[in-house]
């Protein structure tokens, strides 16, 4: 029989990149959060800017080292997300790439304790073997312009692809919104938002059949 208990719900865990919160990816983040709670579903927030998040990897924290030894900010940053099904990345595709930010919180705490070996055999027992991977994005340019520049393909491969890999996600889904500049219509704004509300509500359905399936099967 299953052990999961009744009152159990999914938890989605937000991971916000942007130094401005108030921001049209802030807007992102909550409306994400938004609509993971109407659909019964309990969702976080991890703001790394508001957290004063260091990405910085130490040399202490490479696995193999002598010394090895996770910091206590990774430690607590992991507690806080261990538990989660749903990861989910909001960041802006700067000169090419996420912020430092994002790039430092994937190796520091995904990557936490996690080899080189590990990740060539995909064998590595990290936090996040078994979750969902979301990745929203934004950026100032046109998504027919970084599509031409090829972009988002690279970045879906490397945040998307690769790391579904070397971290064990069960399942990947990203969403984009290009020209997301300063000043924006509302209406648009708003249209963009219906989209997060949209996609959210998709992937709270694909996780309640997860669970329902992981509950018939352990019966």
């Amino acid at each position: 029989m299953s052990h999961q208990p009744a009152a159990y719900r999914p938890r989605h865990v937000v991971v916000l990149a942007h130094p401005d919160p108030g921001g049209f990816n802030g807007l992102v983040a909550e409306a994400y959060c938004e609509a993971v709670r109407s659909c019964g579903q309990e969702a976080i927030v991890r703001d790394l800017y508001t957290m004063g998040f260091n990405p910085a990897l130490k040399a202490s924290e490479r696995p193999g080292k002598e010394g090895f030894a996770l910091s206590q900010d990774v430690i607590s940053e992991v507690d806080a997300i261990r538990s989660s099904d749903v990861f989910v990345a909001v960041y802006p595709i700067w000169f090419g790439m996420p912020p430092a930010m994002m790039v430092g919180y994937i190796q520091r705490v995904l990557g936490a304790g996690v080899t080189a070996r590990q990740v060539q055999d995909r064998d590595a027992d990290t936090i996040m073997r078994g979750k969902r991977l979301v990745v929203i994005s934004t950026s100032g340019n046109s998504k027919a312009w970084l599509n031409h520049e090829h972009q988002i393909q690279s970045l879906r491969t490397i945040i998307g692809e690769y790391l579904v890999n070397a971290f064990g996600f069960k399942d990947f889904d990203d969403l984009h919104f290009g020209q997301t500049v300063e000043g924006l219509d509302q209406l648009f704004v708003d249209q963009l938002l219906a989209d997060v509300d949209h996609r959210a509500r998709k992937i709270c359905a694909a996780v309640t059949a997860d669970r329902a399936s992981e509950t018939a099967g352990a019966d």
